[in-house]
C-alpha cells in the first residue's frame, strides 16, 4: 500500500490530541504522521514534547498562524504518496481512511472527499445548515454537484496538493481548496465517513462569522 501522509493541524487541543495520535497510529497501514502544533498555549505542547515515535513528525509554530499555514508547514513536511488532513478534535474517524484510499486508488479521482450528510446528522442545527447553504453556494458558482465542501476529510496525492498552489494561511484554506480544485475541473470523489460532531462547550471553534468570511472567499477564489 502507497506510504499515507496524515497532516494533522493542532491548536489548543491538549483534551484530544493524544486520543487522535494513538487512534491515527493504531491503523494497520504505510503511513507517517505529520503534527503541526499552530502556537497552542494549552499544554498541547508539552504532550507533543513527550512523544517518542518515529513515524510521527511534530513541528511546533511559534505563534498562532491559522489552520492554513498549519497545513501548507505540515504538506511541506510529509513525504507520502498520498496526504489527508486530520482535525484533532475527534470529530473524525480515522478508519475511514481505508476507503478513502480505495476509492482514489480504484477510481482515478484526484481528489476524494470523506462528506459527512449523506446517512443524516446530529450535532448543531445550524451548523448543518450553514453548510449546506454554503455548500450550494460553490455549486451555484462552479456548476458543481458537491456534497460538503467544508469536510475536513480530503485526499489527495501529494503531487496533486502541490499544484493547487495553496495559499490561505487560516480557515478560508476550506474555500480556497475546493475553489482551486473546481476551477481545474480536477476528478472528485465524494466517500460517506463517519462524524461525532462536538459542541461549543467541548471546544468547537467554528462560529457564525466564518460562514460570512467563507462567502467572502468563496468570491474570492472563484473570480480571482
Amino acid at each position: 500500500m502507497p506510504l499515507l501522509s496524515i497532516v494533522v493541524p493542532v491548536y489548543n487541543e491538549a483534551k484530544t490530541i493524544k486520543e487522535i495520535l494513538e487512534k491515527i497510529s493504531s491503523l494497520p497501514l504505510d503511513k507517517e504522521i505529520v503534527v503541526v502544533d499552530d502556537g497552542s498555549f494549552d499544554g498541547t505542547q508539552h504532550i507533543l514534547n513527550e512523544i517518542k515515535d518515529e513515524r510521527i513528525k511534530i513541528i511546533h509554530h511559534g505563534t498562532n498562524r491559522g489552520k492554513g499555514s498549519a497545513f501548507l508547514t505540515g504538506l511541506n513536511y510529509a513525504g507520502g504518496d498520498y496526504v489527508i488532513i486530520q482535525d484533532a478534535d475527534l470529530e473524525y474517524d480515522p478508519n475511514d481512511y481505508f476507503k478513502l484510499l480505495e476509492a482514489i486508488q480504484a477510481e482515478g479521482a484526484d481528489f476524494v472527499l470523506g462528506v459527512r450528510f449523506t446517512k443524516g446528522y446530529q450535532g448543531i442545527f445550524f451548523h448543518r445548515l450553514g453548510n449546506q447553504f454554503l455548500t450550494a453556494l460553490v455549486n451555484f458558482l462552479f456548476a458543481s454537484h458537491l456534497n460538503d465542501y467544508a469536510t475536513c476529510y480530503k485526499l489527495a496525492s501529494r503531487q496533486t496538493w502541490i499544484k493547487l498552489g495553496l495559499k490561505a494561511k487560516r480557515f478560508d484554506i476550506e474555500a480556497e481548496i475546493i475553489c482551486n480544485i473546481l476551477k481545474r475541473k480536477l476528478k472528485i470523489k465524494e466517500v460517506p465517513v463517519s462524524y461525532h460532531p462536538r459542541n461549543y462547550r467541548s471546544g468547537k471553534k467554528i462560529r457564525w462569522n466564518d460562514g460570512l468570511w467563507a462567502i467572502f472567499y468563496m468570491f474570492k477564489y472563484r473570480f480571482s
